[in-house]
């Protein structure tokens, strides 16, 4: 009975270790979401008014030329966004299985998560600057354009709200004329296809920024919601265990009790 009751003190101490944990992390996930979010809302216009750019000089006929457009060949690179850290439920899993089922002979890993799953140099997700988004994106369309890869691809993770989050595929290049063209009425100096191929690798580099910094947003926010799961859940296994331990202890008390008065009886 002695040996119960210490197991479950010692139980008890260390689901409360846990669930301090859990709140520290949960607290700091917190102040991290309106600052992530500003962060995204931010670069999710800019890539959007890059991708409408695009899309209305890819209407014009005189970019029907352009090697962006070229669509032969399988080898492909995927770029694979994923977190810094673990503890945010599914995040990182998620990302990783949608990147497994996708096919790549090359893949560039953003996130410390990421970069230790594909044996690569660590990069930050959490810190990662349009410095490097456009020093990776030059170097892919200069391999896209001299044809040493045939499609970019990037897995990432899409911010619905802070209960959802969803893990994607999307392809950057080869670009694709857009079903509804866009109005002619913009006047590009000095030309379409020269302000085209000045344009797509600001596209890329748009593209990539807004994937990484949803992705942040969708982490801090999985991690938010892991830490509140897990806190309840410590919480409820504390008072489950805290009820064995009062029982353990009364049934020690009651014990010890009928043990005396059975002594003084003899």
């Amino acid at each position: 009975m002695g040996a119960d009751i210490k197991a479950l003190r010692s139980r008890i101490k260390s689901v409360d270790s846990t669930m301090h944990l859990t709140r520290a992390m949960g607290l700091v996930a917190s102040s991290k979401i309106r600052r992530a979010n500003e962060a995204m809302q931010k670069t999710r216009a800019y890539a959007r008014t890059l991708a409408d750019m695009t899309d209305m000089l890819l209407s014009c006929p005189e970019c029907a030329k352009s090697p962006y457009l070229r669509a032969n060949g399988e080898r492909a690179v995927l770029i694979v966004v994923a977190g810094d850290r673990g503890l945010a439920g599914g995040y990182n899993a998620n990302v990783f299985r949608l990147a497994a089922q996708t096919a790549a002979e090359q893949v560039i890993p953003i996130g410390r998560r990421a970069c230790d799953r594909y044996g690569a140099e660590p990069v930050s997700s959490e810190s990662y600057t349009s410095t490097q988004a456009h020093a990776l994106a030059k170097s892919l369309c200069t391999a896209f354009r001299e044809g040493r890869c045939d499609r970019v691809a990037i897995a990432a993770t899409r911010y619905v709200s802070m209960m959802t989050q969803e893990a994607y595929v999307r392809q950057l290049l080869p670009l694709a004329v857009p079903k509804d063209k866009k109005s002619g009425s913009a006047l590009f100096e000095p030309d379409e296809m020269t302000i085209l191929e000045a344009a797509i690798p600001e596209y890329v580099a748009g593209a990539i920024m807004a994937a990484v910094r949803e992705s942040f947003a969708s982490e801090v926010a999985a991690r938010r919601m892991a830490m509140d799961s897990a806190g309840k859940n410590a919480s409820a296994m504390k008072d489950d265990l805290q009820l064995q331990y009062n029982r353990a202890r009364q049934g020690a008390i009651t014990q010890e009790i009928t043990e005396i008065v059975a002594g003084s009886g003899t």
